[in-house]
């Protein structure tokens, strides 16, 4: 299938509808961390977008929001399949994102050279969305903070050692900082800025 076809399919079915159930899951994972969400409508991006993914940048991206692709993205049918169906432009520019895809094995950058709002204006910022290859069965991370009782738990598979090392680099931002989602196919959870995260004792 050619680089065409498959920008011109895949999207969402009943785009207003379908946007709308992802955006709320997406609220509700922003507000509790950490929680497994399943996306139900039936998308299917070019690859190596997942379905999780792909359903997020339909419902977040549009043309007034500059999206980063990892190089990976970059090279394959996502930045057609993002513009015909969000209609959203890309930037080369990791600052100047709303929003940055990687794919899954991709290596990650510091999370600094993404845009992190200002103090006024802390909702300025990137929201960076990583595709592993499974969000359980890895190394197992504590996760505290707001929207959060206790403890919640996380063992996404296919982060890289860094990661907490960035992530906290993230959260002394605060309240400026980027937020991230983790997806693995058609699954999701989010991490906002405010959640601590640190390895658990095995």
């Amino acid at each position: 299938m050619g680089f065409k076809t498959e920008a011109l399919t895949g999207g969402f079915g009943e785009p207003v509808f379908h946007a709308q159930s992802v955006f709320k899951m997406l609220m509700d994972g922003m507000a509790r961390p950490g929680t497994i969400q399943t996306v139900r409508p039936d998308v299917a991006p070019p690859v190596p977008l997942g379905v999780a993914a792909g359903a997020i940048s339909l419902t977040l991206c549009d043309h007034d929001t500059p999206v980063w692709l990892s190089q990976g993205l970059a090279k394959s049918a996502v930045p057609e399949w993002l513009g015909f169906h969000a209609g959203a432009p890309l930037t080369a520019e990791k600052a100047e994102a709303r929003f940055a895809f990687t794919e899954a094995g991709a290596t990650l950058c510091p999370f600094g050279l993404f845009a992190s709002g200002t103090q006024e204006y802390p909702d300025r910022s990137t929201t960076l969305v990583i595709e592993l290859s499974a969000l359980e069965g890895g190394r197992r991370l504590a996760l505290i903070g707001p929207g959060i009782q206790t403890v919640t738990e996380i063992a996404p598979v296919g982060l890289p050692e860094t990661f907490l090392r960035l992530w906290t680099e993230n959260r002394a931002l605060f309240p400026r900082g980027i937020d991230i989602v983790l997806t693995s196919a058609e699954r999701f959870l989010c991490l906002p800025r405010t959640t601590k995260i640190t390895a658990t004792e095995i």
